[in-house]
Formats: C-alpha cells, sequence, structure tokens
C-alpha cells in the first residue's frame, strides 16, 4: 500500500502520516514535506527516486508523472488496467493527502505579476483531481480537519465507499473553490473589464445560521476572498447568534448610515427598509430624531451608527427593543451597559468594500455592477432654485432613497427623514404612505422636501406634494411627461431638481 503526501502548510499531517506508516503504507512525499515527517520519525521516500526523474524548474515540476498518476487513476476492476501497471512497473497509490500553494494568501501582499503566478499550484491540483476521480479505491484529503477522522476510520478498517465520495465530493469543491480565485484575482490583476463568458464565484463558509428568511429554509453565511469589509467580515461581540435577517437589514443599515461620513448618522431598518434616518449635534440625537420618524416600526430593528457608541446612548438603546446595534466602535463602558440586554447583537463593523450584486432567478442568477453612484447631476428644472437648507435636504433625502425599496419616496427636513414610503406598486401610493406616516406621529411637512429615486409618470404625486406643504423635489428626471412635471412644480412655486440617475432597487 502506498500514500502520497504533499502539503505546503504541514502543521499536523504527521500524526496521519504516522498511522498510516503503522498500518503498513509506504509513504512517498516531495522535498519540504518528505524533510517534514522525517523529523517526527515517518519514514519517507522521496517522489523524485520513485520516478527515477528529479524535481526540475525550482520545483515546478514534482508529481506529474505517469509512475504517479498511473498508480493513483489505476482501476483494479479494470483487466486491462491491471496488466498494463504490471508491465510497466508501477504501483498502486491508494491514498493522496494535499493542499496547495497560498494563492489566496498571496494575491493580498501586492506581489509582482510574475511573483503571484508562481504560486499557482500545478501539481497539487493534478494530484487531487486524480484521486477525487478514481475515490472508487483511493483516499484523497485536503482539509486538515479530516486528518484525525480518516486515520481512526483507516486504523480500524472503517473507511467506507461513502466516505471517499465525501472526500472526493471536498476534493473537487477545494480545487473549484482554488482555480475561481485564481481566476477571479487574474481578472483584476490583468484590468479586464470583459464579461466572463463562463463564471464561477469564490465563496468560503463562515457560517451555519439558524435558518434562512424562514425557519423552514436553510441558510448559511458565505465570505467573498475578494472582500475583506463588510457585513460578512463584522465581530460580533454581544447577543444571540445573527440571523439569515438580520445580515440582511444590517448590510442595508450599514450602507446607509456609510452615505453620511462627516455627520452623527443613524439609521432604523426593519424589513430590509429605512424606516428613520437622522443627523444629528450628536449619536444620541441622531437615534432619537430616527425613532421619532416611526417608532412603532423601529420597535425591534436594526440601528446602527456612524462613529462610536458612547455609555449615553448604550444607555438610550437599552430603554426598547432592538435586535441589532452596528457601529464602527464602542466605548468600554458602553459595552457594560449594553450587556444587561443579554440578546442583543452588538457588532462592530469595518466599513465596506463593492464589487457586484448577485440575485437568483429560476434557471439562473442576474449579476450587476453594485449601485454605486449617487447623481449624474444636480440640475434646477424650475424657476426657483432650492434654498441652501433645502438643497441640502434634498441631498440627505436623495441618499436615504437610494436604499428603500421601490416604488421610493423619501420626506425629510432638516436632515432627518419624516416619512418613507417604500414597495408600493405606484409613486403615487408610496407618497401617500409616506404622508400618512409623517402625519400620524405629527410632523408639520410645511417646508419639507420629498425624494423620488424615480421619474414622476405623472404630475399627480408633485401636486400631493404641494398640498401638504412640500417646497422642493428631487428625482432623476427622464419622463415623457418631464415637462409636465416640471410645469406642476412651476405652478407651486416649488423647486425641483433632477438627478440623471435612477435608484430602482428589488
Amino acid at each position: 500500500m502506498r500514500a502520497v503526501i504533499s502539503v505546503y502548510k504541514k502543521e499536523g499531517v504527521e500524526e496521519l502520516a504516522k498511522t498510516l506508516q503503522r498500518l503498513g503504507y509506504e509513504i512517498l512525499s516531495t522535498g519540504g514535506t518528505a524533510k517534514y515527517l522525517r523529523e517526527y520519525g515517518v519514514k519517507t521516500e522521496e517522489i523524485s527516486k520513485i520516478t527515477g526523474f528529479p524535481e526540475i524548474l525550482n520545483g515546478r515540476v514534482k508529481t506529474l508523472h505517469p509512475v504517479i498518476h498511473g498508480g493513483i487513476l489505476y482501476r483494479d476492476w479494470v483487466e486491462k488496467d491491471k496488466e498494463e501497471i504490471e508491465e510497466l512497473g508501477i504501483l498502486p497509490v491508494d491514498v493522496v493527502v494535499v493542499n496547495l500553494y497560498p494563492f489566496e494568501d498571496m494575491m493580498r501582499e501586492g506581489l509582482e505579476e510574475v511573483e503571484l503566478m508562481e504560486f499557482i499550484d500545478i501539481g497539487g491540483p493534478s494530484l487531487i483531481r486524480a484521486a477525487a476521480k478514481n475515490y472508487f479505491r483511493v483516499v484523497v484529503v485536503v482539509d486538515p480537519e479530516d486528518y484525525g477522522w480518516v486515520a481512526e476510520k483507516l486504523e480500524k478498517g472503517e473507511l467506507s465507499k461513502k466516505d471517499r465520495a465525501y472526500l472526493a465530493w471536498k476534493a473537487f469543491s477545494h480545487t473549484a473553490y482554488y482555480d475561481s480565485v485564481i481566476s477571479n484575482a487574474l481578472k483584476n490583476l490583468f484590468e479586464i473589464e470583459e464579461v466572463n463568458k463562463e463564471l464561477s464565484i469564490p465563496m468560503k463558509l463562515s457560517s451555519k445560521l439558524r435558518y434562512g428568511e424562514n425557519p423552514h429554509q436553510r441558510g448559511v453565511l458565505y465570505t467573498s476572498p475578494f472582500e475583506d469589509l463588510g457585513v460578512a467580515r463584522a465581530q460580533v461581540l454581544q447577543g444571540k447568534e445573527m440571523s439569515f435577517n438580520n445580515y440582511l437589514d444590517a448590510d442595508s443599515a450599514v450602507r446607509v448610515v456609510l452615505e453620511f461620513p462627516n455627520d452623527p448618522a443613524c439609521v432604523i431598518v426593519k424589513h430590509n427598509n429605512p424606516c428613520g434616518v437622522a443627523i444629528g449635534k450628536d449619536l444620541k440625537d441622531a437615534f432619537l430624531k430616527a425613532k421619532e420618524t416611526d417608532p412603532e416600526s423601529a420597535f425591534g430593528g436594526i440601528v446602527a451608527f456612524n462613529d462610536a457608541v458612547d455609555e449615553d446612548l448604550a444607555r438610550e438603546l437599552i430603554s426598547m427593543f432592538l435586535e441589532v446595534v452596528i457601529a464602527p466602535e464602542y466605548e468600554e463602558r458602553a459595552i457594560e451597559v449594553l450587556s444587561k440586554k443579554k440578546n442583543l447583537r452588538v457588532i462592530r463593523f469595518f466599513g465596506l468594500s463593492t464589487s457586484f450584486d448577485v440575485k437568483k432567478v429560476s434557471g439562473g442568477y442576474l449579476i450587476q455592477d453594485e449601485d454605486t453612484k449617487l447623481y449624474e447631476k444636480l440640475e434646477t428644472v424650475t424657476k426657483r432654485e432650492p434654498t441652501e437648507r433645502e438643497m441640502e435636504d434634498l441631498l440627505f433625502a436623495w441618499k436615504v432613497c437610494k436604499y428603500v425599496k421601490s416604488n421610493a419616496v423619501v420626506i425629510a427636513k432638516d436632515k432627518r427623514t419624516l416619512g418613507i414610503g417604500s414597495g408600493q406598486v405606484s409613486r403615487v401610493d408610496s407618497l401617500r404612505c409616506a404622508i400618512q406616516k409623517a402625519r400620524r406621529y405629527g410632523f408639520d411637512l410645511s417646508g419639507a422636501v420629498l425624494a423620488s429615486e424615480a421619474f414622476f409618470p405623472f404630475r399627480d404625486s408633485v401636486d400631493i406634494a404641494h398640498e401638504v406643504g412640500i417646497t422642493a423635489v428631487i428625482h432623476p428626471g427622464g419622463s415623457i411627461r418631464d415637462k409636465e412635471v416640471f410645469e406642476a412644480a412651476d405652478e407651486h412655486g416649488m423647486a425641483m431638481v433632477i438627478t440623471g440617475t435612477r435608484h430602482f432597487k428589488h
């Protein structure tokens, strides 16, 4: 019996090797691994002696040889295979233990192109794929976490075909991930803008979640090797396990709050929609204003801040039921206060990275660039220009509107939301919802502004906005009835600004 062991990360492999040696396996290895195993008393034969061919090209070619691959791919149930390897003097290989050059680690080191290419493993994936293809006979191990149980089952003679099939599946998953990382890294390195004809997206399991959007759905969290920031990388400081929906809502909340990097800002999200957003003189003031927008929806919400949470704010946060608090930092006393709410999830995030957006549809996937552009232009299309205060509120409302589900309408005043209408099938219905919310909580809409993430198809929304006291509007423009909409704003003495950029969010 023979085992090939060739690993870049060597820690722990000696125990599996010792087990194989006790069971009578001849251990074949490459230079570095052979040296490591001998230090632990494992008798090892270097592959170059078996093949009769030295490692060449500074280690680029070590295991790519018929003596090795023939021994792995030989089928003991095919008579011709038996005759052929006997004639050629090839001995079977029964176990293959391999892990690969650390391309993923090295791509972060800022290496020159030629240096980085040296960390693309060739022989390793070939060994893994050959062994996995022949799992009926060969055991392939790529994950160090599997060393223990594989050794135990081999020692007891209990490693089954099902076990080998499981290991083969992991092996092909491992090489697929490895190649996908390389493909995506080289696309960035070579500055290729072309859309991939054949696309694979590398993802690494971060955690298994209790369930998905609903208890009957399985949910898991994966991270991207190309995004070191973001909610998936956030640090959970306390509270219950983050759920599938918590991650969705936390991501939405962070994206909104980071639109306001220079002022104390708070965002409250419920069911993946902002229900209250405000800028304040400090974070506590911002939180209170955001909560007042819609205190009913804020109950059980996800709250995000763009600066450190202090003790005073923490005491305010525990005065109501919240699911998640997420911020870039927390003062020590704030953590002590928040810990009184044992189930409250307290998260520290380290910023966002942008990549692309993926949506699943039946039979396939839709992939798009992330929506990172705020506006194309800011053009006043009415006789009256917005005042300085109106313009500040218009930009505030526009930033919030970008993250509200379409059809989306945001009413704001003094850099706080007064009413948000989301997800209605007509824009005018979204406006009515926003007005109704604002009135329910006693807000005076006189002098407020309105943002719409897409153009107005008719003038009716402008007329309704004027009736309740709204004085300025921002939207993309682009409707065939733009002239009619602009004229309606002029009739009411309103200011209207168009951005040239739409922000549908489905």
